[in-house]
């Protein structure tokens, strides 16, 4: 029960085996555990600084174990207070499986005493020896504790663990496949485990004698458990056979064979881990004991508090074995009546459990039935037998709705299968609600509890609440904020749990306004009596009352209105965001149906991609030209830059050509005929690339050329000798460290430079060549319209001036 716990999952065996050292340590009085990590670590066989640094964390992550920590001389987690929380929920629970009495939990105790206590060594001299796992310690050693702890629970007063069903890895055997199921692990590690407990002596597998003398099924034993019920296991799994079934064993379920003992329907230990994919059994005959696990397939009925099913629970007063999941693959057939007496009410034979299913005396031959009708031909109503069916009667699987709803356990068992799924949504939505109020996560189950408890002290108990659907909506998973504070429930601050500092400040507001009223009454009125005096206060702070409230009215009026105005400037926003958005749309497609403005191609959004290349190619081609003109140019002399423009493109010009030659070699005519637009695309940005690569080049070129100019050395010279100035180079100005931290500066300030003066001459050359393509001026109207009449008018143009 508790490693099947959900906040487990994942979590190392360390953390595991801790929870369950807890538990049995855990007092039945208080429920906390005094311990420090360090006889923490002994008992799950680990170093101090390990469980302080690993496992205390996985203890507070998983959410099963609250811890409370004293720290030590060094700051360190010397000190532990821990509560099993599932242990505490259950309190109380009837019939919970970890509902556990004091002598239960002493069993527990003295179990886990036996197989892995650490030892002591008493003050008067006396030995506690170790357990039988208690010298192991280091690594793996919490896996092969928990392993063999698992183990023992599962063997029977011979020592012989049953194994699981089904297909096993014929390469490590059934024995690995059922250590890896009891450890939820690989095969491969439950292998590596149980060759571990072999070489302590701790388990055994032994080989089952036949009169062939060849190799028949191997048992699993833990000696341990067989001597200490005067047995030895390991003879007696020696000289085990197998025995043909007899002609009573009709019933599939019985084939299996095995124990004696009997107990509930719930899921073995050994039902979780994959196996691989063949069968290590050599005999056919050996197929029939077997028996391969059900795996749960419905959602089970019986609520987890009726069950009583995991092997560790401790004897109860009728003096038989502890119950176990695999009772019904135990039995005998002359057992099946004592198996049907012993098994709880709720959970009755079916398909799954391996039984024969029986007739029903009711039904007609044809096994059909009428729909709706009930055990004696009455018509019931569909809704209502579904209803009935998903009734649950204990509480839901979800281990925060279960401490949340422990309170009102009795109301739900009272709720109809509609009904509880409304309670069950209504508190995860509270529990929800109340985790987002808190500073820690995993508080929410708890305080909505508390509120279950207090919200029935006040009704008086559940025998006084004749409706439990209403009462749990509307009044027990209800919070009552007695002030404007989210947190306050009842006066009560939900993160604190202390009194509501904002309720105080309302009771404190009230009793001064009280006593302010009291004071101007006596000073108006001296000779009031005492019946007068408190008619005539109660009276003004009636008043008082209905002013406040009707001032509360009004600002919540403003405050609606407010509201309102800005729920209307928001919907007003949101549809001219739509219209917005609507238009752009509209925009855009009118732009995609644009026909390209170089080459007229349709729907091209006013410019196709291969002219788009071409324009980004020449804007290229330019830019090279400015770059390489801004060093090797003067640049007061237009013809001077001119010619080397003209240079640069037509150097461009020709490495493009090439380009182009080798991409139309490369291209297939058949290709460029088909598609003459990709063609033209590949070729424009070929020559767009190769632009590109030269503008890169072009610019290298002038900067390596500034960075040679007489500001740029000057420049580095002033950075070299700045940095040898620098008060820890001053002692020795040319060592080795300040030359190389000099030069580094220097080549810094000398790049910095040459870049400066090229942004610096490359914008002198841009205003240059936007002042020569600068428009000319307008000509006069005079001249303008004389060449206007010369021109010839067209014919339509002609009419108009006729008429």
């Amino acid at each position: 029960m508790l490693l099947d716990l959900a906040g487990l999952d994942g979590a190392s065996d360390a953390v595991r085996l801790a929870v369950l050292v807890l538990a049995s340590r855990t007092p039945s009085e208080t429920g906390v555990v005094e311990i420090r990590t360090s006889e923490l670590g002994r008992w799950i066989g680990l170093s101090a600084s390990y469980t302080a640094s690993n496992v205390v964390p996985g203890l507070r992550r998983s959410g099963v174990v609250s811890v409370e920590t004293a720290e030590g001389d060094y700051g360190q987690d010397d000190g532990l207070k821990c509560k099993v929380l599932p242990l505490w929920a259950a309190q109380d629970v009837v019939r919970h499986p970890l509902n556990l009495a004091k002598k239960e939990y002493a069993t527990l105790q003295r179990l886990l005493e036996a197989v892995m206590a650490p030892g002591w060594k008493h003050r008067d001299g006396r030995v506690t020896p170790a357990g039988l796992i208690g010298t192991r310690t280091g690594r793996g050693a919490a896996t092969d504790r928990l392993a063999l702890l698992l183990l023992v629970l599962e063997a029977r007063e011979n020592g012989r663990v049953r194994q699981c069903g089904g297909t096993v890895d014929t390469k490590r055997g059934r024995a690995a496949a059922t250590v890896a199921r009891l450890l939820g692990c690989k095969v491969s590690r439950g292998e590596r485990v149980l060759e571990r407990l072999e070489d302590r002596d701790l388990v055994v597998r032994v080989r089952v004698g036949t009169a062939s003398g060849l190799h028949h099924r191997t048992r699993l034993v833990v000696p341990a458990i067989a001597a200490a019920h005067g047995k030895n296991g390991i003879a007696d799994a020696r000289e085990d056979r197998l025995e043909t079934a007899e002609p009573e064993f009709s019933d599939p379920a019985f084939a299996a064979g095995g124990s004696d003992a009997s107990g509930s329907a719930a899921d073995p230990q050994v039902s979780g881990a994959p196996v691989a994919d063949e069968a290590d059994v050599t005999e056919p005959a050996l197929t029939a004991a077997l028996h391969t696990d059900h795996p749960p397939v419905v959602t089970p009925v019986v609520p987890s508090q009726l069950s009583c099913g995991f092997s560790g629970e401790a004897r109860r007063a009728e003096g038989r074995r502890p119950e176990r999941a695999c009772v019904r693959e135990d039995q005998a057939a002359d057992g099946r009546a004592a198996v049907a007496e012993s098994a709880s009410p709720v959970a009755e034979d079916g398909p799954l459990r391996g039984e024969k299913r029986e007739e029903s005396p009711v039904e007609g031959h044809d096994g059909q039935r009428a729909a709706g009708a009930g055990a004696g031909g009455r018509p019931k109503a569909v809704g209502w037998e579904k209803a009935q069916r998903q009734r649950r009667v204990g509480l839901p699987a979800d281990l925060g709705l279960r401490v949340a709803l422990g309170p009102v356990a009795g109301l739900w068992a009272r709720l109809s299968g509609w009904q509880q799924d409304q309670v069950q949504a209504a508190a995860e939505a509270e529990i929800k609600r109340l985790e987002g109020l808190l500073e820690h996560q995993g508080g929410g189950p708890r305080l909505l509890a508390d509120r279950l408890t207090d919200r029935l002290k006040e009704t008086g108990g559940e025998a006084l609440v004749d409706k439990p659907y209403g009462w749990l909506i509307r009044r027990g998973l209800v919070q009552r904020q007695a002030c404007t504070d989210r947190r306050c429930d009842d006066g009560i601050r939900l993160d604190t749990n202390a009194d509501c500092e904002m309720c105080g400040n309302v009771i404190h507001v009230r009793r001064a306004r009280r006593a302010k009223t009291a004071a101007e009454i006596d000073q108006e009125l001296p000779g009031l009596s005492d019946g007068e005096r408190r008619r005539v206060l109660e009276e003004r702070l009636r008043e008082h009352a209905a002013a406040e409230a009707e001032d509360l009215a009004w600002r919540r009026e403003r405050a609606r209105v407010e509201q309102a105005r800005r729920d209307a400037a928001r919907a007003a926003a949101r549809e001219r965001a739509e219209r917005e958005r609507q238009e752009a749309a509209a925009a855009e497609v009118v732009h995609q149906a644009l026909p390209c403005e170089d080459c007229g191609q349709q729907r091209s959004a006013g410019l196709c991609e291969a002219c788009g290349y071409r324009r980004r190619t020449e804007m290229a081609i330019v830019e090279a030209g400015l770059i390489a003109a801004a060093w090797s140019a003067n640049l007061t002399d237009q013809a001077d830059v001119a010619a080397v423009t003209t240079e640069v493109r037509s150097t461009m010009e020709r490495d493009i050509a090439a380009v182009r030659a080798e991409y139309l070699r490369a291209m297939d005519p058949a290709d460029q005929e088909a598609e003459p637009e990709a063609s033209a695309t590949v070729l424009a940005y070929g020559a767009l690339h190769t632009s590109q690569q030269a503008v890169a080049e072009y610019r290298r070129n002038a900067l390596a050329m500034l960075g040679r100019t007489d500001e740029a050395e000057a420049e580095a010279r002033r950075a070299y000798k700045a940095e040898q100035g620098r008060p820890w180079y001053r002692r020795n100005p040319d060592g080795a460290d300040a030359v190389t931290a000099a030069t580094e500066k220097a080549e810094a300030a000398r790049e910095r430079t040459a870049e400066h003066l090229l942004a610096v001459r490359l914008e002198q050359l841009r205003e240059q060549a936007a002042s020569r393509t600068e428009p000319a001026a307008a000509a006069p109207w005079a001249d303008r319209l004389l060449e206007l009449a010369a021109r010839s008018l067209d014919g339509e143009a002609a009419g108009a001036v006729i008429v």
